[in-house]
Order: C-alpha cells, then sequence, then structure tokens
C-alpha cells in the first residue's frame, strides 16, 4: 500500500478529535445538522471553493413527504438546453449538505458544460432508511419531468455523488430500472457504500483509516438503518439480486477506505451482469478525497476523469464507441 500523506492523515486526527459521529447523541446530530458551512478562506482551503464562471441557484424538487431544497449549478456563457447531472452529496446519510458539494457540482458543470443539480435529501436520524433513497428517486424523477425549467435536456442525464451519495447514485438507478423511471445514461459513483452488512474484507484491513473508520461506518449504520433489513437492495444495491439493465458506471474508490472494496464489489456485480463500468483505484488516498480537493493530491486527476466519463455519455458523438469502457486500472497519487 502506498503510504498516506502526513496532511491526510493530521486532517483525519483533527475531524476525529472534533466531531467523530461515534461520540454524538442525537442532539447533537441536530445541531451539526442545522450548521451552516458556507464558504470563507479556511473552509475553500479545505473543502475547495465554488468554481469561477458558474452561477448558482436555488430552488426545490419533489421529495417522498414534500419539497426538497437543491442547489443548481449552469456554467455561464453557455446557451440553450444542456446535460443535466443530478448529484447526492456524502456524510453517512446523517452529516453532509448542500454546502459540502460545491467544489465537485460547481467543477463538475463548468468542466463537462452541464446543469448540476444538487439534492438535499432528508437526514437520519430523525429520517431513517429508505427516506433518505426515496428522496432521492422521487427528486430525481422530478428534476428530470422539469428539465426545461432548469435549462437542461432530460434525454442527457447522469447521476453522481460521493460515499453515501454514491450509494444512493447506485440506488436510484436500480429504482429507475425497477420502476421504468428516468432513463439514466452514466452513473457516477465515488467511494460508494454497496453493501450495509459490512461484509467487504477492506473494512477490517482499513479500520482505523482517516476520514473515515469502521467504528464510524458502524456508528452511521445505527443512526440510517437502526434495526431495518440490512440487505434489501434499496439499502445494499450490492446485494440486488440482477444487475442487468443498469446504466453504465464509473466507479472511483480509495486505497486507504474501509469501503474501497464495496466499491470493487459492486463494479465487479456490473460488469459480470454486462453492464460497461470503469473502475479506478486511487492509490494512497483516503475516503472522501473529493471532499478535501486542496489536500488530497489525487484530487483534480479524479475530477479530470468524472468529467470525461461524463462528457463522453452526455454528448453525442463524443466517442465513436459507447464511451464506456470496461477497464479497471490504479491511479498513482501525485
Amino acid at each position: 500500500m502506498a503510504r498516506l500523506d502526513l496532511r491526510v492523515r493530521v486532517l483525519g486526527r483533527l475531524l476525529r478529535r472534533a466531531n467523530s459521529i461515534t461520540r454524538m447523541d442525537d442532539e447533537q446530530i441536530r445541531r451539526a445538522q442545522q450548521t451552516v458551512v458556507g464558504h470563507n478562506p479556511v473552509t475553500d482551503l479545505v473543502l475547495g471553493g465554488v468554481a469561477a464562471g458558474v452561477r448558482i441557484t436555488e430552488g426545490t424538487a419533489a421529495g417522498e413527504t414534500g419539497p426538497l431544497t437543491v442547489r443548481v449549478y449552469r456554467p455561464e456563457g453557455r446557451t440553450g438546453a444542456l446535460p443535466l447531472v443530478v448529484n447526492y452529496h456524502g456524510g453517512g446519510w446523517v452529516l453532509g449538505s448542500l454546502d459540502t458539494a460545491d467544489w465537485l457540482c460547481s467543477n463538475v458543470a463548468r468542466s463537462v458544460g452541464a446543469v448540476v443539480v444538487s439534492v438535499d435529501y432528508r437526514l437520519a436520524p430523525a429520517h431513517r432508511w429508505p427516506a433518505a433513497a426515496e428522496d432521492s428517486y422521487r427528486a430525481l424523477a422530478d428534476i428530470w419531468a422539469r428539465a426545461a425549467e432548469f435549462g437542461a435536456d432530460g434525454a442527457r442525464l447522469a447521476v453522481m455523488g460521493d460515499s453515501a451519495g454514491g450509494n444512493l447514485s447506485a440506488v436510484v438507478a436500480l429504482m429507475a430500472r425497477d420502476r421504468s423511471g428516468p432513463p439514466i445514461a452514466l452513473q457516477v459513483l465515488l467511494y460508494p457504500a454497496t453493501d450495509m452488512t459490512f461484509a467487504s474484507p477492506s473494512i477490517r484491513e482499513n479500520a482505523d483509516a482517516p476520514i473515515l473508520s469502521e467504528a464510524e461506518m458502524v456508528a452511521f449504520r445505527a443512526h440510517y438503518l437502526a434495526d431495518q433489513n440490512a440487505r434489501h437492495p434499496y439499502a445494499s444495491p450490492l446485494l440486488a439480486r440482477d444487475h442487468s439493465g443498469l446504466p453504465p458506471a464509473l466507479v472511483q474508490v480509495a486505497e486507504h477506505d474501509p469501503i474501497r472494496d464495496d466499491g470493487l464489489r459492486y463494479a465487479a456485480a456490473l460488469e459480470a451482469a454486462g453492464v460497461p463500468v470503469r473502475t479506478t483505484t486511487y492509490v494512497g488516498m483516503p475516503h472522501g478525497y473529493l471532499s478535501f480537493p486542496k489536500l488530497c493530491r489525487s484530487a483534480p486527476q479524479a475530477l479530470g476523469e468524472i468529467c470525461a466519463e461524463l462528457h463522453a455519455a452526455l454528448e453525442p458523438g463524443a466517442r465513436a464507441d459507447d464511451g464506456h469502457p470496461t477497464r479497471r486500472g490504479e491511479v498513482l497519487a501525485g
């Protein structure tokens, strides 16, 4: 294994000391969920700022039980209907917010030339599974149906998410297939959680990794699922009986991540079902590397891969082939 950078190890220690989910009760979680991250020189140094040349507006989309806030990113100077990317932020279905996805979403909007709509789904423990999953699917269907209102082309649709958001992206792709929902051209799954039974060997291998540990995974699962069925495919998409007919996928994973093998196992399941997949392991990287783009040296390279795959999938004629070669690879950090 490649060694983690010192700055990543220090970041992990600081985050764990400041607000580890393992030490938070429901009231502390509620306060954390109400905290506005916002943007200032300090937060942007860690989380990255908003890309220049992108206009941001806020609106609403339908959720399972009521409207949800969405944040819309559109590259300035672009006219006409642009490709549509629906994003789901990470945070273990308990934490995270629209603010924490600003760097990724704004850079994708600018680089791909797409409208990116980020969904603020309901969070646990106040809203346990399947609230986040059903919110995410309902919002996807609503945004797709109203694509013209967002200045987007619903016929060129992708979903994207990191960590818990990667789980939700995989889940809404399953739901869309099962429910004859919106046609998704690409699912971008960034270090996704796909098996809530915790059967991936990497969980033990990276039990004390920075950013996300095995103990924190257990805490997030307890808040999200409680005593519900961890094997349900809309909680654990890896455990679906059938993965055929799903959209092509880009799966990125991090070497030093307890759920690294969740992503690799899901990519293998998709490939076995005949779904085109591109899989990349970012060597020397921790879970959440795209959330800390100024500190994780592979973040720009990972962003470039995301944008290239989205462009190929959403722009007709971008490639001579189907734009989604099945390929496994490792990208060296730095």
